[in-house]
């Protein structure tokens, strides 16, 4: 009795953790790094002592978000990395699913990954603190996927390290950039990033059994 009492509770809890975190997402979609804890509960239709209780503070708030829009970009990138297509075409498409996420979603990603940019506030907010965490899951993501797929030789799980968080450290660099200046289409910056990674990516043989990458 007790368990299943303790497992309603849970159920409860996490029902209601969802609740906030899509209050959250909807503040952060209108209002960018400048969120407030304020605001969301507001949005929430609570105080901000029970969104605390919740989350601890932004930065436990931001991890949460952080975590429930990079497992929903990393579901995209592994569908594109593994569609019926021409290795050059997945590489395409998986440079443009990212591309495609932080620009459909501007606010949300400027809020992950310049949340410094926010209210006077929500100072001491260390964006390299809890984005650099994020970064980091993503190109140890990628890494698994390149040495699942591809047949690197010798060494391969360290080089597949170093590719993932490479392309990872190039699709932000390069996206923060465009996504800031548009200084062209989304399109010709997934030709001109899959033509810098094409050299030795085009070269590797694919896993034997395995869909390639």
């Amino acid at each position: 009795m007790e368990t299943t009492q303790r497992t309603e509770q849970q159920r409860s809890a996490d029902r209601r953790r969802r609740e906030l975190l899509e209050a959250a997402d909807r503040v952060v979609l209108r209002d960018g790094p400048q969120a407030s804890m304020n605001a969301i509960a507001a949005e929430a239709g609570i105080t901000k002592p029970i969104l605390y209780r919740h989350f601890g503070d932004k930065g436990g708030l931001y991890a949460a978000l952080a975590k429930r829009h990079t497992d929903a970009l990393l579901a995209s990138l592994r569908a594109a990395l593994d569609a019926p297509a021409e290795r050059r075409e997945r590489v395409e498409a998986t440079l443009d699913t990212y591309l495609a996420a932080i620009e459909a979603r501007p606010q949300v990603y400027r809020f992950l990954m310049h949340p410094a940019e926010g209210s006077p506030g929500d100072q001491g907010f260390d964006v390299g603190k809890h984005s650099a965490p994020l970064l980091r899951r993503m190109g140890e993501e990628l890494a698994q996927v390149i040495e699942e797929r591809l047949d690197l030789g010798p060494g391969s799980q360290q080089l597949a390290r170093v590719w993932g968080h490479g392309i990872v450290g190039m699709m932000h660099a390069a996206g923060d950039w465009w996504l800031g200046e548009r200084p062209c289409s989304r399109a010709e910056l997934v030709r001109s990033l899959a033509d810098l990674l094409w050299g030795r990516l085009a070269a590797a043989g694919d896993r034997i059994g395995g869909p390639g990458f």
